[in-house]
C-alpha cells in the first residue's frame, strides 16, 4: 500500500517553530534508514532568511496562502548518479513530502507578487555532514526577556556540537545580500563542502547550484 506524504512526514520528529532542530534530526534519520547516504553526503541543509528577518513563503501547513517567518530551514537531497531530481524535505510544507526542487521553488519560494529588494530571500547552503557535526542550539532564541518560552521546546535535550559548542544558531541565520556569492561554479561548490557555514546565494542561483553539484 502506498504511503501518503502526510503519513510519511509523520515518521519524522517535528516540533513547531524549531525548524533548525527538525531538519537536524530529519537528516540523521534519512541517513540511518538508507534514504540518504550513510554519511549524509547527498544532503544539504538550507537556511532561508534575509536582512529584515521577514521571509515570505507559500504552501505552508501553518497558513492558507502566504506566511511570514523570520527564517526557515529545509533539507535538499542531491542523489549521485542517474537523473533523479533534487528533492526538498520540508516538514512544514503542505506540498508532497518530499517535493522536487523545481516544484518547491515555484510553489513556495517564488511569490505571485513583487517583493521589495530588502525582502528578497537569501539561502545559506550547508553540507549536511558538516552541519551535523557543527550545529548547536540551547534554544535561547525561543525565550522572552523574562525567560519564558515563546513556543514549547522539544522534549529531548538541546543539540550540542562535536566541539562542545552549545549555541551557534545565530551564525546560520544571519543572512544578508552582502553575503551572496557572485557566481555559481566549482569554487562555490567546493566552499559548500568545506566551510562550516557553507555559502549564501539568492533564489535565482539556488537551482543552478544544485544542477551543478556532481552527480
Amino acid at each position: 500500500m502506498a504511503v501518503s506524504s502526510l503519513e510519511y512526514s509523520s515518521q519524522f520528529d517535528h516540533t513547531p517553530f524549531y525548524c533548525e532542530e527538525n531538519v537536524y534530526f530529519l537528516c540523521k534519520k534519512l541517513c540511518a534508514n538508507g534514504v540518504a547516504d550513510a554519511d549524509g553526503s547527498d544532503l544539504y541543509v538550507v537556511f532561508i532568511s534575509n536582512e529584515q528577518k521577514q521571509a515570505y513563503f507559500s504552501a505552508s501547513k501553518r497558513a492558507d496562502g502566504v506566511i511570514l517567518w523570520d527564517y526557515h530551514a529545509v533539507c535538499i537531497q542531491r542523489k549521485r548518479g542517474g537523473d533523479s531530481p533534487c528533492l526538498v524535505w520540508d516538514l512544514d510544507s503542505s506540498l508532497p513530502f518530499p517535493s522536487p526542487l523545481a516544484s518547491y521553488v515555484s510553489e513556495t519560494i517564488r511569490p505571485s507578487f513583487q517583493l521589495f529588494s530588502e525582502y528578497q530571500r537569501c539561502f545559506r547552503i550547508v553540507h549536511a555532514p558538516i552541519f551535523l557535526r557543527s550545529f548547536a542550539s540551547d534554544r535561547r532564541h525561543m525565550k522572552d526577556p523574562a525567560g519564558n518560552w515563546i513556543a514549547e521546546p522539544p522534549s529531548y535535550e538541546p543539540i550540542v556540537a562535536e566541539d562542545k559548542t552549545v549555541h551557534n544558531l545565530n551564525e546560520y541565520i544571519e543572512i544578508g545580500t552582502e553575503n551572496i556569492s557572485t557566481n555559481v561554479g566549482a569554487e562555490l561548490i567546493n566552499d559548500v563542502s568545506n566551510k562550516k557555514l557553507g555559502v549564501v546565494m539568492n533564489e535565482n542561483q539556488l537551482e543552478e547550484f544544485f544542477s551543478q553539484v556532481s552527480r
